[in-house]
């Protein structure tokens, strides 16, 4: 993964921030076929910002075998970090880190524990489980099991940003682990987990009454709640500042 990293940077001309692992392995329900999903944040010289037409903020491989590999660059991560962008926080809280190469990576974990907006990462959660709930589950005859973990995941972050308040892990198994929750869901989430863990295919069954049952109460519930947005302007001026700090690191 390391020379991976350093071949990008090379041949895109960046320098790495941060990379990390994303996805199933990092939620902690990877099975041994699952795919590594690498994100990773960095940063262009100082003059390729300076110029009429701005450097794409993007950089995608393309899939191959098992490696999807993409990254953010500092100035578009920062803005989405302004809105607490769901996905990125996760990112920042990562378990499985292959580089961090800023001390401004640490800085800015502060500013989201600081900063975050709830109202952000519940609205992302709250449409992440309904959709995946209509989509894979509801109404279905049979459904393929491994959904429900598409559903139960942010359905415990929700739960887990109201009696914690404070950003859920990334890992599903730690933010489950710090939840009250029934005993009876929280040993079928577990067993659909430790399946899922072995390589169990999880295929098609008839609905779980019991998780169904959960997940109708969860949805129904946050369909009414509301929460702060966060001070905006207090986060942009601390975020202005990491990003001097990493363009000037960078010219060093």
């Amino acid at each position: 993964m390391q020379q991976l990293l350093h071949t990008i940077e090379v041949q895109e001309q960046v320098r790495i921030l941060y990379a990390c692992e994303s996805g199933s392995r990092a939620w902690g329900f990877a099975s041994h076929d699952s795919d590594y999903d690498v994100r990773f944040l960095y940063v262009r010289p100082k003059a390729a910002y300076l110029r009429l037409d701005a450097p794409r903020d993007v950089i995608e491989r393309p899939i191959v075998g098992d490696l999807d590999v993409n990254g953010w660059d500092i100035f578009k991560a920062l803005r989405l970090l302004r809105k607490s962008n769901p996905p990125l926080l996760e990112w920042l809280f990562s378990p499985i880190v292959y580089l961090e190469n800023s001390a401004s990576i640490q800085e800015l974990r502060a500013i989201v524990r600081r900063f975050y907006s709830s109202n952000a990462l519940f609205y992302h959660y709250r449409h992440m489980a309904d959709g995946n709930y209509r989509q894979y589950i509801t109404g279905k005859s049979e459904v393929i099991l491994k959904k429900y973990l598409y559903v139960l995941r942010p359905l415990i972050a929700l739960l887990f940003l109201e009696q914690q308040h404070r950003v859920p892990p990334t890992n599903f198994l730690e933010t489950l682990s710090l939840v009250q929750l029934s005993e009876k869901v929280l040993e079928r989430i577990h067993d659909l987990v430790a399946r899922k863990q072995v390589g169990d295919e999880l295929g098609l069954e008839k609905p779980d009454i019991l998780l169904n049952s959960f997940i109708s109460e969860q949805l129904d519930k946050w369909a009414k709640k509301s929460f702060d947005a966060g001070d905006q302007k207090a986060l942009s001026q601390e975020l202005e500042d990491v990003l001097l700090q990493i363009l000037e690191e960078n010219e060093r």
